[in-house]
C-alpha cells in the first residue's frame, strides 16, 4: 500500500515537508510506502469550470504538474495534503491545483483515506485545516483523524521541530492513517497505542 503526500508550500524542504516527512516515517516504519510530491515554485493553472474532464476523465489543461498529480494519485492507497497559512487559508496555487485535481479524478479519490495537515506561524491553521478537509468530505473520502487537530508551528524552517506536540500529532496522525488502510484491506489491524500525551504552549 501507498500514501501519497503532496508538499503545498512553495518551499520544498521547509516546515510543511517536515511536517509531512514526521507522518511519512511512521507510515514507512509499519512497511508501508510513501511519498512525498511537491507542486513547486511556479505559476499554477487554476480552474475555469469548463467541466470537460467530466467527459475526458482528466483536466483538460495538460500541464506537466497536473499530469503527474493525476497519474500519482491513481497509484496511491492514501492521501496527506500539507500547506502553510496564508491568511487564514492554504496556499493559493495548492488550491488551484487541488480544484482541479479533485474535480476530474473525483471517481479515482473516492473511498481512499485522506487527512489534511496545516503549518502556521501563530493563528489561521485552523481554517487552513478546515479549507482542506472539504476537498475529502466533497469526494467519499475517509478522513483520518489524530489526537488533536493536524496542525504544526513553526515560521522559520526548522522551527516545527520545537513544537513537541504538533509533531507527536503528526506521529499519531501516521499510526491511525496506517491503522485505517489495514482494517480496509483487511479488517484486522489492531488499535494503535498512543504515547504519553505532550502538550506545548506557544506563549513566549
Amino acid at each position: 500500500m501507498k500514501v501519497l503526500f503532496i508538499n503545498g508550500s512553495p518551499h520544498k524542504e521547509g516546515n510543511t515537508y517536515l511536517a509531512l516527512n514526521e507522518v511519512a516515517k511512521i507510515v514507512n516504519a509499519e512497511g508501508l510506502e510513501s511519498e512525498i510530491v511537491w507542486i513547486g515554485n511556479k505559476p499554477v493553472r487554476g480552474c475555469i469550470a469548463c467541466f470537460k474532464c467530466m467527459e475526458l476523465g482528466h483536466c483538460v489543461f495538460r500541464d506537466d504538474l497536473m499530469v503527474e498529480f493525476e497519474e500519482k494519485v491513481k497509484q496511491a492507497d492514501a492521501i496527506v495534503v500539507g500547506s502553510p497559512t496564508y491568511y487564514a487559508g492554504p496556499n493559493g496555487s495548492l488550491c488551484a491545483i487541488l480544484d482541479r485535481l479533485f474535480l476530474s479524478q473525483s471517481k479515482e479519490l473516492q473511498y481512499k483515506p485522506a487527512a489534511a495537515v496545516a503549518i502556521c506561524r501563530r493563528g489561521g491553521a485552523t481554517a487552513t485545516f478546515e479549507r482542506l478537509n472539504k476537498y475529502f468530505m466533497m469526494t467519499n473520502m475517509p478522513v483520518v483523524t489524530s489526537q488533536y487537530w493536524n496542525l504544526v508551528y513553526g515560521m522559520t524552517p526548522g522551527e516545527v521541530e520545537k513544537d513537541g506536540e504538533g509533531m507527536q500529532t503528526m506521529r499519531t496522525l501516521g499510526r491511525n492513517l496506517v491503522w485505517m488502510l489495514k482494517n480496509l484491506q483487511s479488517g484486522a489491524a489492531t488499535i494503535p497505542q498512543p504515547e504519553d500525551k505532550v502538550t506545548t504552549n506557544f506563549i513566549r
